[in-house]
């Protein structure tokens, strides 16, 4: 790597690229010359314009899911989205139940948002999925109570792209009275949404998953009298009173314009990425003792988290300076522990140590993957030599 050539990104899980097409959308709503006006001035033309372009958006994001611009509310991420999902549905809940189901490899704006709401005393049944990264049907019904008030699952796991049966699921809650709420970040793009169809009741979305911008995300809320959600955040009441706060125009331009291009090239994005994983995984045949923790066959092509037997994790990153890749999921990365998520679908302790996400994505090269096996097994022969 040159001083001025960039690592091979293989981290499109932590984050994606903004695509330049969305970068130019962005780009006509901040200067003084441009429609930067706050969109809720709704006294002159410049916030009108400025309001049509954030429900512009409004609809791209829900069209993508299938569902009513009207219940798509702003926030500044998915993990935003998550917290309002399962504080504010809980708390505005009460008298339906204090109980709430999720599964212990959730990301953990839903781990620590669950552990949050047990100190206000709600109560949370923990699942542990199979090893193939899943929950199934039959184990949500055994811990479903005649008080549980919301359970939350998500669609595609964010260290191992197992995909969740969610309409399913979703079926099960029902069957119980209680609301389904599926974190979809890593979701959309890369497997069919439909609230409808997968009976969603809540589903969070995230912009920068997706070639969107950072800081920007939505909740799903389905339109429907019995969904109440409390406000986090206070404040002018913007968004039907959900979720208060001056919207951020370009950010909001720039995730409805990424939605619009996922519908558009799903299925040629999905072609490529298929594509890559299979020359990745043929290129790495003949390297010992590497061990899929990726459940294939039922995962998302763009996620692959494999174990290379015999290296610790952190020594093999530190070999791969030139590829930019990760242990698990990005905010978990600052700790040497193994992942949560590996271990609860049973990965022994120093397997899970010696395992690397690699994640791909719309702008990945066949020469990056070529480049990269290069330096995988360059390095790990080194470590374990």
């Amino acid at each position: 790597m040159t001083a001025t050539s960039l690592p091979i990104y293989l981290d499109y899980a932590a984050t994606t690229p903004v695509d330049h097409r969305v970068a130019e959308v962005m780009q006509r709503y901040l200067t003084v010359d441009q429609l930067f006006a706050n969109p809720a001035s709704r006294s002159h033309m410049l916030g009108w314009q400025a309001e049509q372009a954030v429900e512009q958006a409004r609809r791209q994001v829900a069209d993508t899911i299938g569902a009513d611009p009207r219940e798509i509310v702003w926030t500044s991420g998915a993990t935003e989205a998550d917290n309002l999902a399962l504080i504010g549905y809980m708390r505005a809940n009460r008298e339906r139940g204090m109980h709430l189901v999720t599964s212990t490899i959730e990301h953990k704006a839903i781990v620590d948002t669950a552990r949050a709401l047990e100190h206000e005393g709600f109560e949370v049944s923990w699942l542990a999925p199979g090893a193939d990264g899943c929950i199934q049907p039959a184990q949500l019904r055994d811990a479903m109570r005649d008080d549980t008030a919301l359970v939350s699952l998500m669609a595609v796991n964010n260290e191992l792209g197992s995909i969740n049966d969610i309409a399913a699921l979703a079926a099960v809650a029902h069957e119980f009275g209680a609301a389904f709420h599926c974190d979809a970040a890593q979701a959309v793009g890369r497997i069919e949404l439909s609230v409808a169809a997968q009976q969603v009741d809540l589903m969070s979305l995230s912009g920068h998953k997706a070639y969107g911008p950072k800081g920007v995300g939505a909740l799903y809320v389905k339109r429907h009298p019995d969904m109440r959600i409390e406000p986090l955040i206070h404040g002018g009441g913007h968004e039907r009173g959900m979720r208060s706060g001056t919207l951020p125009t370009h950010q909001i331009a720039g995730m409805g314009e990424a939605f619009k291009l996922i519908q558009q090239q799903h299925a040629e994005d999905q072609a490529r990425i298929i594509q890559l994983q299979q020359r990745f995984l043929k290129g790495l045949e003949g390297l010992e003792g590497v061990y899929a923790n990726t459940p294939l066959g039922q995962s998302v092509p763009n996620i692959l988290n494999l174990a290379f037997e015999g290296v610790d994790g952190e020594s093999l990153l530190m070999g791969l300076r030139d590829v930019a890749v990760s242990t698990g999921s990005a905010c978990n990365s600052a700790s040497v522990d193994p992942s949560y998520v590996l271990l609860g679908i049973g990965v022994p302790r120093r397997l899970a140590l010696s395992s690397i996400r690699f994640s791909f994505g719309r702008f990945t090269t066949e020469a990056d993957i070529d480049h990269a096996i290069t330096l995988i097994r360059h390095a790990v022969s080194g470590l374990r030599a």
